[in-house]
């Protein structure tokens, strides 16, 4: 398998070595249009936080950009967390346990109700994800190293690397990339929990002679929990990219991220818990061991992780002729996570997860273009092993005791291999665009193994564990078109089909594992489960418009979709257990409002809120019982949100107060959990001083988190079809201060 990998870098980097010699052979004296579109938006006084957003070889604008400038009013949330970057986007429910961004896989996202893990995030188009939980792993990256977010919420373009799918929505990052003048940017903060981050950024500029830019960066972050002991860092990342100009139409850019993580988790609460949230709004987990194991499932401890990714990539780009842009985009990514948490099992014993994934991938792209028609044909191909498996421990008086594997099956080589081809034009006041991906995933077979008995806990081999392989695959269609009434009013409308590969494989390993006698008594082995998954299917049409006078600007969206194939329980009478299966039917609509005013050059007033209705096609049965669902809010998703603030910039200070308003949720199918709205309201407050210490400028910042030290329920930890009592919950974060300097040369 080294050999492999080995020949499969080889592969990579001389390909990248072909490919630069083919350009650079065919040279020619055709001057080169720039490299990076730049998307124009139309000029207000005010620094604008949210912009529409397209893909450069698109014509219509189908997602949002948080700007640098929206990230940054974030705070310290929005320096480690991409989702924390984008809490004021309307249709996005970001719920977090904590206010610094630093709490990995504890937060939970909703787009349009679709949770994000069901989504894609990418880095200049380069897929980033993993497995169990599948999805976007969002703490990888130093925010201040990027230029902003887009965000698709409804069409998807298909030259975003989807990865697992984009059924929740697609997350494009896009990276700062090393300036042309040198310069050097240092930050310190300080605040509440012990909380502190030190980043400094390093940008060469361009050097003489070859044109070469770089840019290194590095942080250092920590913190205390805000209720139990432990903490949730250090976070340490480091970053270098590198821009090189080969020729006037050839140019190379290499991205490289390491993130490294350790932290103690926070305890989940029950319903019981939330029924008197005053009184158990600080509970968590115990600071010392009892010596009773159903007790020290609960020691901090042994509910922690450790989380390591390493990415790489890099951006190949030629432009032969005027009409012609070809790129590529080889990468390779690295994931490396332990995490320990105490489970009920067997009197209380302690559950290892372990996550050991690697992945190389390949996005070649060629975009022609000819009487403003854009046609853009890609590929993309990618390769993963993704070995996850659980471990069990027992607790003793000196500690953990090993007690074998809980769920263990060999993991193989995953391939996706996906086409896409794109379309887009202009025609008077039209802008249209048309496109098709096809998206393939082969599964890899898996051979099935269980623990043997102690001492040596041996793994034995199990046939009916074994899976086959298996193929999945879907056709993507996209379509938009817009209308320019004028230069300030424009109409718009898309479709799109999103999808997400099938997931949550470990829990129905595990349900047949702890039921192997019942399942063979009735013929049925773990194969015959897995019949029954298959890829999620959205579809969604997006209705807008978007008015921008000298004051004031609006953009509106009416949206709506069908979803099929969802994960959802079922009941098999066969042997009396209920599992997941791929049957489930919701439809969703709602609006969502972008609403900005631009008072003077001083004030700017935003007001984004958020309609949504997304129910259940039909009821759901349980344990026999049939659960009444149809109808209903799915789970964890409010019908309101709003994300509402004033920007108030008189000179070198600027002042931002906000408001979030969260409504009404539930946390299972039937709405028996009911969990009440909430509205928190944060403050930032800075002061910019000029030529300060020989730096160009310094900021001061004062982040104040829940100024009213709301309390209030922040994550609900369900599936789409939880039933009542099941959910677990995360209480928000009190209120928090944080002092923050930093300093631009």
């Amino acid at each position: 398998m080294h050999h492999l990998k080995k020949a499969m870098v080889a592969t990579l980097i001389g390909n990248q070595i072909l490919f630069a010699s083919m350009v650079i052979a065919s040279e020619s004296a055709t001057p080169a249009a720039k490299m990076d579109e730049v998307l124009p938006e139309i000029p207000v006084s005010a620094e604008k936080i949210i912009a529409p957003t397209r893909q450069a070889s698109e014509s219509v604008y189908t997602g949002s950009e948080v700007t640098a400038k929206g990230i940054e009013l974030q705070g310290a949330k929005a320096t480690t967390s991409v989702y924390g970057a984008l809490d004021i986007l309307p249709g996005l429910n970001v719920e977090s346990p904590d206010s610094n961004g630093l709490g990995a896989e504890m937060n939970n996202v909703r787009i349009r109700g679709v949770r994000s893990s069901l989504g894609a995030l990418t880095v200049e188009g380069v897929p980033n994800y993993g497995g169990n939980p599948i999805g976007p792993r969002d703490y990888l990256y130093d925010m201040e190293n990027m230029r902003g977010i887009s965000v698709y919420k409804g069409a998807v373009p298909g030259d975003i690397g989807t990865g697992v799918g984009a059924r929740g929505g697609a997350l494009s990052l896009l990276p700062d990339w090393p300036h042309e003048k040198a310069g050097f940017r240092f930050g310190q903060s300080f605040g509440s929990n012990e909380y502190s981050r030190t980043f400094f950024r390093l940008d060469t500029g361009s050097l003489s002679p070859t044109e070469t830019r770089a840019s290194a960066s590095a942080s250092y972050t920590d913190a205390d929990k805000w209720r139990g002991p432990g903490s949730l860092g250090p976070r340490k990342n480091a970053n270098l990219a590198v821009v090189q100009p080969v020729s006037e139409r050839f140019e190379v850019k290499l991205w490289v991220n390491h993130n490294d993580l350790d932290q103690h988790l926070y305890r989940p609460l029950t319903a019981t818990d939330i029924g008197n949230l005053k009184e158990n709004y600080d509970k968590d987990y115990n600071a010392a061991p009892t010596g009773a194991a159903a007790q020290d499932i609960y020691y901090y401890d042994y509910n922690r992780g450790a989380y390591q990714n390493d990415d790489l990539f890099s951006v190949l780009t030629v432009k032969p002729s005027r009409e012609l842009t070809l790129s590529l985009k080889p990468y390779y990514a690295k994931e490396d996570t332990e995490i320990l948490q105490g489970t009920t099992s067997s009197g209380g014993k302690v559950q290892k997860r372990t996550r050991d994934i690697e992945r190389f991938g390949l996005i070649g792209e060629a975009i022609f273009e000819n009487d403003g028609i854009k046609t853009t044909a890609g590929y993309h191909f990618e390769n993963s092993e993704m070995n996850i498996f659980t471990q069990t421990y027992g607790i003793s008086p000196t500690g953990l005791a090993y007690q074998g594997y809980g769920v263990f099956g060999t993991s193989g080589t995953g391939y996706i291999n996906s086409p896409y081809v794109k379309i887009a034009g202009n025609q008077g006041p039209w802008d249209w665009q048309t496109g098709l991906k096809y998206f393939h995933y082969q599964d890899p077979a898996s051979d099935g193994y269980t623990t043997g008995p102690a001492p040596g806990y041996a793994l034995v081999r199990t046939a009916d564990l074994d899976r086959q392989e298996t193929d999945y695959d879907m056709w993507l269609p996209s379509i938009g078109g817009a209308y320019h009434f004028s230069d300030s009013f424009q109409a718009n409308a898309s479709y799109g089909r999103n999808f997400i590969r099938p997931y949550s494989y470990l829990p129905l390993v595990s349900l047949y594992n702890s039921n192997r006698a019942a399942f063979q008594a009735q013929g049925i082995n773990l194969q015959q489960l897995f019949d029954g998954y298959a890829m999620e299917r959205s579809d969604t049409v997006d209705l807008g418009m978007r008015y921008s006078g000298g004051w004031f600007e609006v953009a509106p969206t009416l949206f709506y979709g069908k979803h099929r194939n969802l994960l959802t329980t079922i009941y098999d009478p066969r042997v009396n257990l209920n599992y997941q299966q791929n049957i489930g039917r919701a439809t969703g609509y709602g609006l969502d409002l972008e609403m900005n005013a631009y008072l003077d050059k001083e004030i700017t007033v935003f007001v984004n809120p958020t309609w949504t209705k997304l129910t259940y096609d039909g009821d759901l049965t349980y344990a026999g019982s049939r659960l009444a669902a149809d109808g209903n809010q799915v789970v964890d998703t409010p019908e309101w949100l709003v994300k509402a603030g004033l920007i108030y910039h008189p000179g070198n200070f600027e002042i931002v107060p906000m408001l979030r308003y969260l409504g009404t949720r539930y946390a299972d199918v039937e709405h028996a959990g009911k969990v009440g709205s909430s509205a928190v309201a944060d403050l930032r407050m800075s002061y910019t001083m000029p030529k300060v210490l020989a730096a160009e400028s310094m900021k001061v910042s004062l982040d104040l988190a829940n100024v009213f030290d709301k309390k209030y329920v922040s994550v609900i930890n369900a599936s789409d079809d939880t039933r009542d009592g099941v959910a677990t919950y995360y209480p928000g974060a009190p209120f928090a201060a944080m002092l923050s300097v930093s300093l631009q040369y």
